[in-house]
């Protein structure tokens, strides 16, 4: 068994994504870690600040009046434009504050709050005055080294919504190259299909004249109608599609009886038509059995020659259900999710771009849904299509 992926734009826009990343993490951790360090000396400069103010109210103190102390502390209080501080007595009544709102000191409670938090972020300040008084200086920290605290982490947002737009940018121009790709390819591959398949047309009206069995005759046309079939799909992809009411038990037989007698003998095809109410939704029926077709091809492929392939329509009030049954080698449950990504396959031959398409055409065109609805190794695999009922 053999893994295949199909990658548009190869390596080196996936090494350019993770520079890209990479530098934006150093970036965002260099920031990190010079902010911190910056806060750590200006919450130290806070401190020793704080500490000379008190050396100094403690020197002059003793030799002061104490009016001419109060004035000192109002003062020292008053030149501190940054830092949050209360001077108290020992019975913690308020002496003087600076750079703290008035409703907080003439409230007892919420005062009493406030310097419960700055005791929590630093030890008071004690002054002890030679002629016996004594005085608590309570500070917190100032808007500046409050905003640097939180600023690398700003910093690290703003990054991380940068990186973030950046990734939404590459891989929506990623998706619309992709779909540029996948466009591209169909319109070729339908122009290309169209010269043969006119003249298999031809070819087959001069086997009419030559008195060909009726039933090799019957088969070629098919096959041909088959090939415009396919054309048509390719050409339809990337246009405006149309969608119209159609029954769907009828689209999905059609194709359950043209791959009938065109599959191997060991494999038995069956088909749960026993619904008597016509299911109908809008689709567009060249490229809804285009899906069918993808997905019994698939279980074809599982069943290596030998089993049973199931397809069952039904409905409830809202959705109509086309379950493909088959009991082949199934899908592993971590490899269930990558199913559908473009160039995934198992198999030795193809692009691995069957279930992508099909998922694409029931999503996309027909606001559907097409899952894995149950699969197990070696027991087999369940895909349904979801469609809206009319």
């Amino acid at each position: 068994m053999r893994e295949k992926i199909f990658i548009f734009g190869g390596s080196p826009s996936y090494r350019r994504k993770l520079l890209f990343v990479v530098i934006a993490v150093i970036i965002g951790i260099g920031s990190l870690i010079f902010s911190n360090k910056v806060v750590i000396q200006l919450a130290e400069n806070e401190r020793n600040e704080i500490r000379l103010w008190s050396h100094a109210m403690a020197m002059v103190g003793g030799e002061a009046e104490r009016s001419q102390l109060d004035d000192l502390i109002g003062e020292i209080i008053a030149n501190n434009t940054t830092i949050p501080s209360i001077v108290t007595d020992t019975n913690y009544r308020v002496l003087s504050y600076t750079n703290i709102s008035e409703h907080i000191v003439s409230s007892p409670a919420m005062l009493r709050a406030e310097l419960e938090r700055m005791a929590s972020m630093h030890d008071p300040i004690e002054i002890n005055i030679f002629n016996g008084n004594r005085f608590y200086i309570f500070y917190g920290q100032s808007w500046l080294l409050r905003l640097l605290k939180y600023y690398p982490y700003l910093q690290l947002g703003i990054i991380a919504l940068f990186v973030g737009l950046a990734y939404v940018t590459f891989h929506s121009s990623k998706r619309d190259e992709q779909n540029r790709v996948w466009i591209g390819m169909a319109k070729e591959t339908a122009h290309q299909l169209g010269t043969p398949t006119s003249s298999l047309l031809g070819w087959l009206e001069y086997l009419r004249g030559k008195q060909v069995e009726d039933f090799v005759i019957g088969e070629m046309e098919k096959d041909i109608t088959r090939l415009l079939k396919v054309a048509d799909r390719f050409s339809k992809i990337g246009s405006a599609t149309h969608l119209s009411p159609h029954n769907v038990h009828k689209l999905v037989g059609n194709t359950v009886d043209y791959f009938r007698s065109r599959i191997p003998r060991n494999v038995e095809l069956l088909y749960d038509d026993s619904s008597t109410v016509p299911l109908q939704a809008r689709v567009n029926d060249a490229l809804f059995e285009w899906v069918i077709e993808n997905l019994l091809k698939n279980a074809l492929d599982a069943l290596q020659g030998r089993g049973y392939i199931k397809v069952s329509v039904y409905g409830d009030d809202k959705h109509i259900y086309i379950d493909v049954k088959d009991n082949g080698k199934g899908i592993s449950k971590s490899n269930q999710s990558r199913i559908f990504n473009p160039g995934y396959t198992t198999k030795t031959r193809g692009w691995g771009l069957g279930l992508s398409l099909s998922r694409r055409i029931i999503t996309e065109y027909h606001k559907g849904r097409i899952v894995v609805a149950e699969s197990e190794p070696d027991k087999g695999t369940t895909m349904r299509v979801i469609l809206k009922k009319l």
